[in-house]
């Protein structure tokens, strides 16, 4: 089976950029594992994605100078698979998101259900926040690497809010609470996750 150039593209800079990036010695491991995985294409689906209101925003979160050449060489390989994203809304019950989540958010799955190619071992998606959104505590068995690239503020566990900055990454342990937050700017994040 194979996968389509502008989606390898896509997976050949995200692991460029994460290996530049992902300085935390316990997201090494994952990201190398998840690389491995994706040495196998699995079946892309077929057709356009689906955006949400929200995505308006996108071209505002990205349109930046990232100040480094993988991240810039990222967005620009991102910009062609956009368009096949179907981008949702997580729906998650819970008083610490902000009043204007439902509506101020959008996750796409890039790698994984639903996802422009159809994995269970691997995920890999992204996160839109319109400014001054808080996304809601949550936590999930598999451990998980963020790559920013927007200003955004995170928090695991209990501890404070920090933000990471442009190309900042950070990993979370499984199952740990975390959420993100956005400031007065539009909030954009790839998260990945491998589920083996």
């Amino acid at each position: 089976m194979a996968r389509s150039i502008a989606l390898q593209q896509f997976i050949d800079a995200a692991f460029v950029a994460y290996d530049r990036f992902a300085v935390d010695r316990r997201s090494r491991e994952p990201l190398q594992r998840m690389a491995s995985m994706l040495q196998t294409p699995a079946r892309e689906r077929e057709g356009q994605g689906l955006r949400l209101p929200v995505c308006a925003i996108l071209d505002e979160a990205l349109d930046h100078d990232m100040g480094q050449a993988e991240l810039t060489d990222l967005v620009a390989k991102f910009r062609p698979i956009e368009s096949r994203l179907i981008w949702d809304l997580k729906e998650r019950p819970d008083t610490s998101a902000s009043t204007n989540f439902a509506q101020g958010h959008a996750n796409g799955m890039i790698l994984g259900p639903g996802g422009i190619e159809e994995r269970n071992d691997v995920w890999l998606g992204v996160t839109l926040m319109a400014p001054d959104v808080r996304y809601p505590d949550h936590g999930h068995p598999p451990e998980e690497i963020y790559l920013a690239l927007s200003p955004g503020e995170f928090r695991q566990g209990g501890g404070h809010w920090f933000s990471p900055g442009v190309g900042g990454s950070f990993y979370n342990v499984p199952g740990i609470k975390h959420a993100m937050r956005s400031t007065d700017r539009p909030f954009f994040a790839f998260w990945a996750l491998p589920l083996i």
